[in-house]
């Protein structure tokens, strides 16, 4: 597949995103949030709520840029199939994290009878830890996936995944600070009676979309270029 950028690790900017998110939530809240209910609405419908984020940051960016934007551009279907493929993805790898207690709580449950055993623990919990650690470690390399899908029209799955592990080498660290960070943000809302999730959760959009949009420019360029499939990474 061709491109208009060349992959790279990208210069993470922690403070920077989080700092200018807040600002544009500032400067125009009605608007963001009002778009922010159509993301909501849209991740009710099945299999449309990474749909309605990648939405949610177009509409973001033509905000930021200026540009006339509407709420209602949150439910467009253009882009469906792209996320719809990464959705099935990431409910593939959740089942074959669970298999091994599908398979195996059942003759555990037999042989033990009505007694707890103390090694479903023993044997269970490393696993789940790894498997939770590997699942951490594949959607922080994907982390620039949906900004790719939305805001570069990579279509390709396997081309923005690709890619996606180019721009995080080096920054797994900062990208789940940052995450982190975000998921605190977040249930602060929660605590403040619930209330404050109506301003928290916008944020967390807006904030992910200026770590994206500052990714995508530090890649960008002029020349059409071949995918550095063959980089080494």
């Amino acid at each position: 597949m061709n491109l208009n950028f060349t992959a790279k690790p990208i210069n993470f900017k922690f403070g920077e995103y989080i700092n200018k998110g807040f600002e544009l939530l500032k400067k125009d809240f009605g608007n963001i949030f009002l778009a922010f209910l159509c993301c909501f609405v849209m991740g009710i419908i099945p299999f449309c709520g990474m749909l309605g984020a990648g939405n949610f940051y177009q509409y973001l960016r033509k905000l930021n840029k200026g540009q006339q934007a509407s709420p209602s551009d949150i439910f467009n279907f253009d882009k469906f199939m792209p996320y719809f493929i990464l959705q099935l993805i990431l409910v593939g790898a959740m089942l074959v994290l669970y298999i091994p207690f599908i398979i195996l709580m059942p003759m555990i449950a037999y042989t033990q009878g009505d007694e707890p055993s103390p090694w479903i623990g023993f044997l269970f919990f490393p696993f789940m830890l790894m498997g939770y650690a590997a699942l951490i470690y594949f959607l922080l390399k994907g982390f620039y996936i949906p900004a790719l899908i939305s805001l570069k029209d990579v279509t390709d799955i396997k081309t923005a995944w690709n890619v996606s592990k180019v721009m995080t080498k080096g920054n797994l660290v900062s990208i789940f600070l940052f995450s982190f960070v975000l998921v605190i943000i977040l249930y602060a809302g929660i605590l403040a009676c619930g209330i404050g999730l109506f301003a928290t959760m916008p944020f967390v959009y807006v904030a992910n979309y200026f770590a994206y949009e500052d990714a995508l420019q530090q890649i960008d360029h002029d020349e059409i270029t071949e995918i550095g499939i063959q980089e080494k990474f």
